[in-house]
C-alpha cells in the first residue's frame, strides 16, 4: 500500500510559476513510477506527466511540454510538478499517482492516486 499526499497548489496569476509536491509513505518510493494528472469538473482525467522508477526517463502532455518540470527525489519519497509559465488553462485539480511499472501513460496507469490540490490559473 501507497498513500500519497499532494501539496502546493493554490491561486496565482497567468505567467507564475507553482510547484507541487506528491509526498509517498508505505513501500518503497524506488519502486514504483511516478506521475501528474489533472482534472477539470465535468471532463475526463488528463495525462500532465510521468517519471519512471529510475528517474532517468520522462514524458509529457502535449499541452505542458517545455513548461512542466517533473522529478523526483528519492531521500525524500516525493516527486515534485515544476509549473511554469502557468495559462488559465492549466486551471485544475493536479493529482499525483504511483504505477509499479514503468509504462506509457494511459487510461490504466496508476496503482495508487492521491487526493488531489487544486490549482488555479487568474487571468
Amino acid at each position: 500500500q501507497v498513500k500519497l499526499v499532494e501539496s502546493g497548489g493554490g491561486l496565482v496569476q497567468v505567467g507564475d510559476s507553482l510547484r507541487l509536491s506528491c509526498s509517498a509513505t508505505g513501500r518503497t518510493f524506488s519502486q514504483y513510477a511516478m506521475g501528474w494528472f489533472r482534472q477539470i469538473p465535468g471532463k475526463e482525467r488528463e495525462f500532465v506527466a510521468t517519471i519512471t522508477r529510475s528517474g532517468d526517463s520522462t514524458s509529457y502532455g502535449d499541452s505542458v511540454k517545455g513548461r512542466f518540470t517533473i522529478s523526483r527525489d528519492g531521500a525524500k519519497n516525493t516527486a515534485y510538478l515544476q509549473m511554469n509559465d502557468l495559462k488559465p488553462e492549466d486551471t485544475a485539480v493536479y493529482f499525483c499517482a504511483a504505477d509499479q511499472f514503468d509504462r506509457v501513460p494511459g487510461i490504466a496507469w496508476g496503482d495508487y492516486w492521491g487526493q488531489g490540490t487544486q490549482v488555479t490559473v487568474s487571468s
